[in-house]
């Protein structure tokens, strides 16, 4: 390959830029594969808890320069989340196994998990969901909790529309205290946040003792309704002394997850897994809920199944380094060839380190044929004739010496004769003019 015949100058700005160029690409393409990626999660609750909770998580993303971040749609409430999420509208959402559509959810993590209380007026004659029959339950939460209110009613024969009765927690003490309800059913997360909430909606002191219902078929039901499980509220849970309620107490509890749509990448999935569980230890001091975060079930019969990517991360089935790199390892050889070439290429474009080519003695006792054929006097002659004798004595010195780059005798020779001829001829033409002007 020869440079072309443009000016120095020339070649190297279009060098320059073209240089500038693939820089440029690059820089853009390596831009591109390492930007963060930004997901989308509806989370709600009556009390905002859950978007606050969400929104704390994705400024630690964003201050750790996490490759994954969140964007938090605050959609009020559990069912709210869970529509957004069916419909397609967020990538991930907060949501409770028995609310909404979960067709298209699989788990990431398990946020927390909330338990069913049934809390009567201290002195209740009330000691089993049985005995609720022609009273009126509060149910805090409204639609959220409407699932369970439908499994209480089946399992034990209540009357749906006449037993319970959706209340604001604003009016949950009021509404006891008048008798408008006999008993309130909260699920919450078992946290002394939420614990001291439900304390009061009840009338406080050493004799006001609040009865908490026992859900004692909770076993049989989690069997039907696979969203819930049995779970016993530990002794002393909602007072210590005297202790409320008196003994471990079986009740339901239901889990909150943080979903992903089954359509997201594996890796980018693994990626958000790995991030939260590692981020999560720095978010207990501000907010001591994200104790709670764990890890779903991995059983492949578990009730809502793992996303591939989370269940990568819980397994440690992640790439392995030859995994992960072994392309590039691979590759990176080739690409540095290439790029070799590449340079190659441009070296020579430039016309840099090409070597000056050298006269040899032949070229130079060529080139004195030329000069034979214009010399206009015997003077020039005469001084081609000596350059020609220096030459063949230069080159006859260096073949007695043993050099092998000397040309040998016989080229010498035959060149010499051509060169004697030319000037013999060259002054026989310059002689027939003054010949001439003589006769």
């Amino acid at each position: 390959m020869t440079s072309l015949n443009l000016p120095l100058w020339l070649r190297l700005v279009l060098l320059l830029g073209a240089i500038g160029l693939v820089s440029g690409a690059s820089l853009l393409a390596y831009r591109y594969y390492t930007r963060p990626t930004t997901l989308t999660v509806a989370a709600g609750s009556i009390d905002g808890e859950a978007a606050r909770m969400m929104s704390a998580l994705a400024s630690r993303l964003v201050a750790t320069n996490a490759p994954v971040r969140l964007k938090v749609v605050d959609s009020g409430n559990a069912i709210e989340a869970a529509k957004a999420f069916a419909a397609g509208k967020v990538d991930l959402a907060v949501v409770r196994g028995d609310v909404g559509d979960l067709s298209q959810a699989q788990a990431v993590v398990v946020v927390s998990h909330v338990v069913a209380l049934l809390i009567a007026l201290p002195g209740s004659s009330i000691s089993s969901p049985d005995k609720l029959k022609g009273h009126r339950i509060g149910v805090i939460g409204g639609d959220t909790n409407a699932k369970i209110a439908d499994v209480l009613s089946k399992e034990y024969g209540l009357d749906r529309n006449k037993t319970f009765r959706d209340i604001v927690p604003q009016d949950a003490r009021r509404a006891l205290e008048s008798k408008e309800v006999a008993a309130l059913l909260v699920v919450i997360p078992l946290t002394e946040k939420y614990l001291s909430q439900v304390r009061s909606f009840l009338q406080q002191g050493p004799k006001a003792l609040p009865v908490l219902i026992p859900i004692e078929s909770a076993g049989a039901i989690a069997e039907i309704e696979r969203a819930y499980e049995s779970f016993d509220v530990p002794k002393g849970t909602l007072r210590g002394a005297p202790p409320v309620p008196e003994d471990d107490l079986t009740t339901l509890r239901a889990t909150l997850y943080l979903v992903a749509n089954k359509k997201l990448g594996t890796d980018l999935v693994t990626s958000l897994t790995q991030t939260i569980m590692r981020v999560r230890r720095d978010l207990l001091t501000e907010q001591p809920i994200f104790a709670q975060i764990t890890a779903p079930s991995t059983d492949a019969d578990a009730y809502l199944p793992l996303h591939p990517g989370a269940a990568a991360f819980y397994n440690g089935t992640q790439q392995s380094f030859m995994d992960e790199y072994g392309n590039w390892i691979y590759l990176t050889p080739m690409l540095l060839g290439g790029a070799a070439t590449v340079l190659a290429a441009a070296w020579k474009f430039l016309g840099l380190g090409t070597p000056i080519p050298t006269q040899g003695p032949l070229d130079s006792l060529y080139a004195l044929g030329r000069r034979i054929r214009k010399a206009g006097t015997e003077a020039e002659l005469s001084d081609i004739e000596e350059e020609i004798d220096d030459i063949l004595k230069a080159q006859r010195a260096r073949s007695a010496g043993g050099d092998e780059d000397a040309v040998d005798d016989a080229t010498l020779n035959v060149t010499a004769h051509r060169l004697e001829n030319l000037i013999h001829d060259r002054r026989s033409m310059l002689a027939r003019p003054a010949t001439m002007a003589a006769s």
